[in-house]
């Protein structure tokens, strides 16, 4: 993560360097108004004989505003440009770790978590970072500017006494910190609690009203949010602590200036235009000073930010990279497994036990099984979404973890039971956002998944955009449109893991016999839960908690008269035997 930031920095390293320079300008110039109107006050005691002067004066005064108000437009532009630059680069890196983290620790990562740190914490650093460059410089420069102005053209006693209250309010200030560090924090992880709820509740809502739950639901989400409430109660009471803490700063400051300078002036060693001149740099303190609570605050809440956006960073990665390209090396397709053994994390009882397959190139396995038995873990573990032993699985008698993520991912086609749609368009969820293939073959492939007919009745045919997770469209319509996929990716190795679950009989006869074409040549495998889907196969396997209970084809296997006949038996009327036969 400090990699990351600092990087971002440097690459506006030059806009940074010329935004101090025009903060320090624009500090300076705010000493000439009350330099100049000091000038004038003193000249006011014969106007007669100080006319030309006291013109001449306001010209200045008039001129100044104009060149300050040109300097300050050119920092605040290059401020916010700067700002939401670095904002966009973290997001950027963050949203790239996120494809590059292993499926093992992304899964423990609730989805309100992530919005959380994509929405609240980036924009604590970048507020941070804006606040640092901006504010610190300004507070920065402003007591080294103004008091210098101070000693040297008023007095340096009167500047000693009066700014003694902002060196006590500082002090009070760096003690604060601690309570508005730990009230913030509790604060942020209600916020993440709360966000992580409305995401499950959102994306549950369909079961909420099915089951009546909203009463039950807004309770719980009451209860967060009036805790949210409370925390962020404690951040602003401390808040308001810090900033009566500065009024009675600048009211003491201004109370000794009072009666310090106006001694002074009555003794002689200033002049009225001074004492003038001296209140009104006073004031320029008020916002720096008043802007330090708050800058200590936004740096501790992005500390925590940072802390949080690091663990991100540290999880374990794929060493894959994301850009966009297209990998030549192909595969042929032969597949081998020995001995595989595979727990999950934080189980005892192992996902997959003793394991032994081998796919020659060209053929078809057909896996069936109950849930849970493992087959979807399988297939997780042949794209490497999971950590595999050395010596267990072998693609074209290479050791799997030999062979780069991309090719493998790349050379693979596996369309998953979930039938995830994006909420873009029909090629896009097609296409899966890639530019390398052209309309007329992405409509290709929606006929040979049986969908183009559908999709050529909506208004924007392949470019109609749908609804998020694809909302609008029926379960076969997205099984379908998933299924498009596999004909349009020219892949040696096809997986379709209970991919015609949604499908009536006839559609799903008319595709398999598509996919046979497709997969003609290559080597497939086919998960499913019917046996109708995997009949065809060149060998099929039978997986029970885990472990490979039976092996065949469909004729040895219904011979066996073991548990492929009885799945065999459960969905199989008397005429769909006969057709089956």
């Amino acid at each position: 993560m400090k990699k990351v930031i600092i990087e971002s920095l440097k690459s506006y390293k030059w806009k940074i360097l010329l935004q101090v320079a025009l903060i320090t300008l624009n500090i300076y110039l705010l000493t000439w108004p009350a330099k100049i109107i000091g000038n004038i006050v003193d000249l006011l005691y014969d106007i007669p004989n100080n006319k030309q002067y006291i013109l001449l004066n306001t010209y200045y005064l008039v001129g100044i505003c104009v060149f300050l108000l040109f300097v300050r437009v050119t920092w605040k532009y290059y401020e916010g440009y700067i700002a939401r630059g670095f904002e966009k680069d973290i997001k950027d890196k963050l949203f790239e770790r996120f494809q590059k983290i292993k499926t093992a620790k992304l899964q423990k990562i609730k989805n309100g978590e992530i919005m959380s740190y994509f929405v609240k914490d980036t924009n604590e650093i970048r507020s941070a970072v804006y606040r640092i460059l901006s504010h610190g410089t300004r507070v920065l420069t402003t007591f080294i500017i103004v008091t210098g102005t101070m000693i040297q053209g008023v007095n340096l006693k009167l500047t000693l006494v009066t700014l003694c209250p902002i060196l006590v309010t500082s002090y009070i200030i760096v003690k604060l910190k601690a309570y508005v560090e730990k009230s913030f924090k509790k604060s942020q992880d209600q916020f993440t609690l709360l966000s992580e709820y409305v995401q499950e509740s959102t994306d549950s809502i369909r079961t909420t009203k099915a089951y009546s739950c909203e009463g039950e639901q807004l309770k719980e989400f009451i209860r967060k949010n009036r805790k949210l409430r409370s925390n962020n109660n404690e951040v602003d009471v401390y808040s308001n602590l810090l900033s009566t803490c500065l009024s009675i700063c600048f009211g003491l400051c201004y109370g000794i200036s009072l009666l310090y300078g106006s001694k002074l002036v009555l003794e002689g060693q200033i002049t009225i235009g001074e004492f003038v001149a001296f209140n009104g740099y006073i004031g320029l303190f008020e916002g720096p000073v008043s802007w330090v609570p708050p800058l200590i605050a936004r740096f501790k809440r992005a500390q925590i930010s940072y802390g949080r956006l690091e663990k991100v960073f540290e999880l374990e990665r794929e060493k894959i990279s994301v850009k966009s390209k297209k990998v030549k090396e192909k595969l042929d397709g032969k597949i081998e497994i020995n001995n595989l053994t595979f727990n999950y994390s934080g189980y005892l009882e192992p996902a997959l036990k003793d394991i032994n397959l081998k796919i020659e190139k060209g053929q078809t396995l057909g896996i069936i099984g109950t849930i849970g038995s493992g087959k979807t873990t399988l297939m997780n573990l042949l794209t490497r979404l999971y950590n595999v032993e050395r010596e267990k699985i072998f693609i074209d008698d290479k050791d799997i973890n030999d062979i780069p993520l991309e090719v493998i991912r790349n050379n693979i086609c596996y369309i998953t039971q979930d039938n995830f749609l994006f909420s873009s368009t029909l090629k896009n969820n097609i296409n899966l956002f890639r530019d390398e293939y052209e309309d007329d073959e992405i409509e290709d492939s929606t006929k040979k998944a049986i969908i183009y007919e559908e999709i050529s009745n909506m208004t924007d045919g392949i470019h109609t955009v749908i609804g998020e997770r694809g909302t609008d469209l029926s379960g076969g319509q997205k099984q379908r449109i998933v299924i498009s996929r596999a004909f349009l990716k020219q892949s040696n190795i096809v997986i379709l893991d209970d991919t015609f679950s949604a499908l009536d009989n006839r559609t799903e006869q008319r595709l398999l016999k598509n996919i046979k074409s497709l997969t003609e040549g290559k080597t497939c495998i086919i998960i499913s839960n019917r046996i109708s889907d995997v009949k065809h196969s060149d060998n099929i396997i039978v997986l029970d908690n885990g472990e490979i209970i039976e092996n065949g084809t469909h004729e040895e296997l219904l011979n066996k008269r073991g548990e492929y006949y009885n799945y065999y038996k459960q969905q199989s009327t008397k005429k769909e035997e006969n057709f089956l036969n």
